[in-house]
């Protein structure tokens, strides 16, 4: 009799406990943090990370992919190579929102409709995930971001697949079309010039709509908002946890406002106009001052098209590959710059070919695979006049050096 009741109490214990375990994990409520962007560059396209709160057991976790290590010694040789080590890190909820209550910047989140065993799951997922051994991963600008981290970990982890609608216009964009959106909005003209010289052609590639709601942390919210897995929505409800009317002012909303008054193109333009009234100048001073444009002007397009290339040949990723901006930026112009006051053929021909790729350019500007940015064209400018100038300068003197003899017989 005692070995019955004892069994008894034994299994209404045990059914006890894995309802109390049922309960727990049924408490368990994931969702989607979407982050509206910011005012510096590395958080002009906003934020992804994944909330998990229970309330019986008190836990409001925040798994963030975004996480890197700028102290590196080493790491804007990593970042030049494209050698990003981001990582998962997991902190309280207070102190995730504390950045963007700060900042003033917009916090959504979208709880997830999943069953109690697709959020234990997912929970150890992210708990793995955060071990020394796993947490580090290698960045990719536009194919393994925090925002594709996300997403995939949480497609990974449910027992149905989860089926995007398209949330792409048609034609859709690319991936520079993408970035520009946020360039924009930002008025990050000098960022958007750089990556634009910078990033080559597939970067123009036209991605699929996965692609895209795994590229930007806005498409991944628009992509599961209107997700379904199996016959149910992949989202239950959305909360706004945090919204302000306009964004805090900072020292990187500062300088954004700066680059939206001092755009490149007015800058490139007026040194063009300067280079073309100099050129037109028979002055003495004039040319002595071509001299030094010349100098000064070619010397940092040949840094430039170093760069270009080092970013080309030497980066794990292809995102610097296929650059035709490279076409005017020519790392040679680093050389050439000592040669200026010679008159030997070669740099004749050089010139001619550094007009002829200049005009080339000009004359295909709208229809060249790669995006090329507006603020080029009055360089291109520039170097068509000035490499021009020298390649008659230099056809010049070589004539006047033939018909010498000719003047005396």
């Amino acid at each position: 009799m005692k070995r019955i009741v004892i069994f008894c109490l034994f299994f209404i214990c045990s059914i006890a406990g894995r309802t109390q375990i049922n309960i727990d994990s049924c408490s368990m409520e994931i969702s989607l943090l979407t982050c509206s962007p910011g005012t510096d560059l590395y958080s002009i396209f906003g934020h992804t990370a994944i909330r998990v709160r229970d309330s019986i057991r008190g836990m409001d976790i925040v798994y963030n992919y975004g996480t890197f290590d700028d102290s590196d010694p080493l790491f804007y040789v990593h970042f030049t190579h494209g050698i990003m080590n981001y990582s998962l890190s997991a902190e309280t909820m207070d102190t995730f929102m504390m950045e963007y209550e700060f900042e003033h910047r917009e916090v959504v989140a979208q709880i997830l409709q999943l069953n109690c065993s697709e959020k234990i799951q997912l929970y150890e997922a992210l708990r793995k995930n955060t071990l020394d051994e796993n947490r580090i991963y290698q960045y990719h600008f536009h194919t393994d971001n925090c925002t594709t981290r996300a997403g995939k970990i949480i497609e990974a982890n449910t027992k149905e697949p989860v089926v995007y609608k398209n949330i792409l216009s048609v034609p859709g964009p690319s991936f520079r079309e993408m970035i520009h959106e946020y360039l924009d909005r930002g008025h990050q003209n000098w960022s958007k010039f750089g990556i634009d010289i910078m990033l080559g052609k597939n970067l123009d590639i036209k991605p699929t709509n996965v692609e895209a709601i795994h590229f930007l942390p806005d498409y991944l919210f628009r992509g599961f908002d209107s997700a379904q897995k199996g016959n149910k929505t992949l989202v239950k409800n959305k909360l706004t946890l945090l919204s302000f009317k306009d964004q805090k002012i900072t020292e990187g909303r500062f300088f954004a406002v700066i680059q939206g008054i001092i755009i490149p193109m007015t800058v490139f333009l007026g040194i063009f106009l300067v280079s073309l009234f100099l050129q037109v100048s028979i002055a003495k001073k004039a040319v002595r001052n071509l001299l030094i444009f010349d100098i000064i002007f070619f010397s940092l397009l040949g840094l430039l098209g170093f760069v270009m290339a080092y970013a080309w040949l030497g980066r794990v990723d292809n995102v610097c590959t296929d650059n035709i901006n490279i076409l005017w930026a020519l790392p040679t112009h680093l050389l050439i710059v000592f040669f200026l006051r010679k008159n030997s053929s070669w740099i004749k021909y050089y010139f001619l070919v550094t007009a002829i790729l200049a005009l080339v350019l000009l004359l295909g500007f709208p229809w060249w695979p790669q995006h090329l940015n507006n603020a080029i064209l009055p360089l291109l400018g520039i170097i068509l006049f000035r490499s021009y100038h020298h390649f008659q300068k230099r056809n010049h003197a070589e004539k006047s050096v033939v018909q010498k003899p000719d003047a005396g017989i």
